[in-house]
């Protein structure tokens, strides 16, 4: 999950608890199912089929249905509680297909605070992940921010938080061990477990899947005694952002970087531990992450899509400081004891500062939901997020500036939706985890309920995208993105090759496996998709004007500031 925003800051009120909506449909008995995501469809605007769904409780229950589908050949994906990715890693081949939901296994197994371990099921989500430990006194030291995940999820898509220092911020990296099951023969009754510890190479793979080995069914993490950190955010101008972004991560232990490009303005968070005995109770209750009444997502959603129909930067980027001048003045969530801001640093306990994620605690009958919630009229947005690696990430951040300077409200969209999160990622070794240390950026920006209907300056971020992904190399996220982005990817990995071994050896078949993963991974063609409009939405990059919106005035041109990107401008700007 991003960090996403509102259009502008509204107060939000508590109520009573309430769980999100199931991602999986079916009409009866779990049959005739619809499998979509929290946003209510798929990048290409799919929502996929699945013939049966399957809740297992225990590992028992995964290895009787992975042996019944293989058994019958049939199809099979993972789906997950709150099922916050974006592409279609969850979707089964065809309306045969069968789906394994996590959904119920979700319980916390064991805990040692001898030996700091937590082994977990794979439904957990990591805001049980977080206050089971910190019980113990302990602490999963690096996690998203966002605590609507579950860890078999944040496992599938390589998840990860801000930092460069110990074994870095993805959350596989703390895994000892955990257990899979795959299809198998007769000879294994159909179904084999497999149990992965770090002496076996194939934990390498396992540990970022993409949910195309099988299905994970206990994760056991390392843990350390819980601790507590000092916050402190510091605005400064981005003249410097190029010189600087590289050191800061290696400056603060939970370091990140909110950049403003359209205002120039770069956040620091200046992060640490601190002592255990050090003074302060602060919280973290994440804006941007709490819950806002159904009517005035309507009214925020309905404006932004008037801004849109006639092109009114001025009211965007006038829109983009209200929105960023609010979030700086609450700070973002941050209180010194859970309820008001007196000042920094906020000092407190690493459980109630490193994740948040209240509007998933908010009753939906009290019309007051996650803004992204697809029940109502509300955000509606793409995400790019792709990591590029500390070595040339100041030469990206300067091509963007350039960028930036020809074009400044061409950024005012993203600003809108809090900016670039800039997190850093140390080298994993994962086959499919980052290759080198690197600072990931994340944009969110508007996408229109019409497929064929451009964005404000669309030209503006498919450039940085291409920028980012292609003229620098960078890893696209695999839990976010639309489908240029995974365009020849497996090539960006030195041990692609490893993974795919793994994969055909785990799941012979394919049963885990769908047309959309294997073009993925450079198994088969058709990733991108050339047809009318299918630049608008990722589905291509153009390389004629009817990719784009020719009627609406948009065209294939060359980027700005990096000539060798197509992207869809509009005729004048």
């Amino acid at each position: 999950m991003s960090h996403l925003s509102p259009f502008f800051f509204m107060l939000c009120f508590y109520v009573a608890v309430s769980t999100p909506e199931d991602p999986i449909k079916c009409s009866s008995n779990n049959t005739h199912c619809t499998v979509t995501n929290s946003y209510g469809i798929f990048p290409d605007r799919s929502i996929c089929e699945a013939e049966q769904v399957f809740y297992p409780r225990e590992e028992e229950e995964i290895v009787k249905v992975v042996a019944w589908a293989s058994q019958n050949k049939k199809k099979v994906k993972v789906g997950t509680r709150f099922s916050h990715s974006i592409p279609k890693w969850v979707c089964p081949e065809g309306q045969n297909g069968w789906m394994i939901s996590t959904k119920y296994l979700n319980r916390v197994l064991e805990i040692d605070a001898e030996k700091r371990t937590m082994k977990v099921q794979s439904g957990v989500t990591l805001k049980q992940v977080i206050n089971e430990a910190a019980k113990a006194g302990l602490a999963l030291p690096y996690t998203p921010y966002w605590w609507g995940l579950t860890i078999g999820g944040i496992m599938g898509t390589g998840a990860h938080g801000s930092s460069l220092w110990g074994k870095g911020s993805s959350v596989h990296q703390h895994v000892l061990h955990l257990t899979i099951v795959t299809p198998s023969g007769p000879h294994d009754g159909y179904a084999k477990v497999h149990t992965l510890t770090e002496q076996h190479e194939y934990l390498n793979a396992a540990k970022v899947s993409l949910g195309l080995l099988g299905v994970i069914s206990q994760i056991t993490l390392k843990l350390e005694p819980l601790f507590k950190r000092s916050i402190t955010y510091l605005t400064k101008n981005d003249s410097d952002l190029g010189d600087q972004a590289a050191a800061f991560g290696q400056q603060h232990e939970f370091a990140d970087i909110i950049w403003y490009p359209y205002q120039h303005k770069a956040v620091y968070r200046v992060d640490d531990r601190v002592p255990i005995n050090t003074s302060g109770t602060g919280v973290y209750d994440f804006i941007p992450f709490r819950s806002l009444p159904s009517q005035e997502l309507a009214f925020i959603r309905t404006t932004e899509d008037v801004q849109e129909l006639i092109s009114d930067a001025d009211g965007k980027c006038l829109f983009a400081k209200i929105a960023t001048n609010n979030l700086m003045a609450k700070v973002y969530g941050l209180t010194n004891n859970g309820t008001m801001f007196t000042g920094f640093p906020v000092v407190g306990f690493h459980n109630d500062l490193q994740a948040s994620g209240s509007c998933l605690d908010i009753d939906t009958s009290a019309k007051m939901t996650c803004p992204w919630d697809s029940r109502v009229k509300g955000e509606f947005f793409h995400q790019t997020a792709f990591s590029i690696d500390l070595s040339v990430v100041k030469n990206f951040i300067e091509d963007v500036q350039k960028l930036v300077e020809l074009e400044p409200k061409g950024f005012c969209g993203i600003e809108n939706y809090n900016g670039i999160l800039m997190r850093y990622v140390k080298a994993s070794s994962a086959y499919l985890g980052k290759q080198e240390d690197a600072i990931d950026f994340d944009i969110t920006y508007y996408r229109s309920k019409d497929p064929m209907t451009p964005r404000l300056y669309e030209d503006i971020i498919e450039e940085v995208e291409q920028l980012g992904i292609f003229k620098y190399g960078g890893k696209p996220h695999w839990g976010k993105n639309r489908n240029v982005a995974f365009e020849g990817v497996m090539n960006k990995y030195k041990n692609a090759g490893k993974f795919l071994k793994v994969k055909d050896e785990y799941d012979s078949q394919g049963l885990f496996s769908s047309e959309w993963t294997d073009q993925v991974l450079g198994l088969k063609q058709g990733l991108t998709i050339s047809k009318e409009g299918c630049a608008l939405e990722g589905l291509c990059i153009c390389s004629q004007d009817n990719h784009c919106a020719p009627s609406k005035g948009y065209f294939c041109r060359p980027g700005k500031v990096y000539k060798e990107a197509r992207v869809c401008a509009r005729l004048g700007s």
